[in-house]
């Protein structure tokens, strides 16, 4: 398996299992089927989106490459139809959440071997990686009218950060590119998966005043 077809892979299957996540929220906000069908490739590709549009790559990757929004249509279809499997809402929460979690794994390694790629500084990847990671979520959050996932106390962004991070740094001191995605995408699964395990959160500041 070369790299380049390594990456695919990942980008393939953080696009699918995001959408998967929007279409298990269109079904338990009570959706139908084509909005489940927006929702979705909104999650799948709206962080990718803003990565390319910030590194200055337009078209964005999906306009040459429609496969992709046929994979978020299909994982966001995929989620709303089998969400009946889920039929409590904890465990809605539980499958939703799991998905997700994956889906940024990926997405903030993606995003910073992009920001690398681009000749960006370590930062700036770093910050692409975030933002490939979250963004999505935030708008699938926004659209529903919840309050987004990466702005509660829950350890969500600081998880992509993590992992965004893990992979700068492997890359800077000469690890292969396929064991530095594997090893800070696990990394930023593992950091949020406990959080959804243990209730991990970061202290908020409360009420002032």
């Amino acid at each position: 398996m070369t790299i380049e077809f390594f990456f695919l892979i990942l980008d393939y299957s953080g696009v699918g299992l995001f959408a998967f996540s929007g279409g298990m929220l269109a079904a338990r906000k009570e959706l139908d089927p084509f909005g489940a069908a927006i929702l979705g490739a909104v999650t799948g590709m709206g962080g990718g989106t803003l990565r390319d549009v910030l590194l200055g790559q337009l078209p964005v990757y999906w306009v040459d490459a429609p496969e992709y929004l046929w994979l978020a249509l299909i994982g966001a279809l995929v989620g709303y139809y089998t969400s009946p499997w889920a039929q409590s809402l904890a465990t809605r929460r539980a499958a939703l959440a799991w998905a997700d979690a994956v889906g940024m794994s990926v997405f903030c390694v993606l995003g910073a071997k992009a920001g690398l790629a681009a000749g960006s500084h370590w930062s700036i990847a770093m910050l692409t990686g975030v933002m490939s990671a979250a963004f999505g979520g935030l708008l699938r959050d926004i659209i529903v009218n919840d309050v987004p996932l990466v702005l509660r106390e829950e350890i969500y962004a600081l998880a992509a950060l993590a992992g965004a991070g893990a992979y700068v740094v492997a890359i800077s001191f000469g690890i292969g590119a396929g064991v530095a995605a594997v090893g800070a995408a696990l990394l930023a699964f593992l950091i949020r998966g406990c959080a959804i395990a243990f209730n991990w959160t970061l202290p908020p500041l409360g009420k002032v005043g």
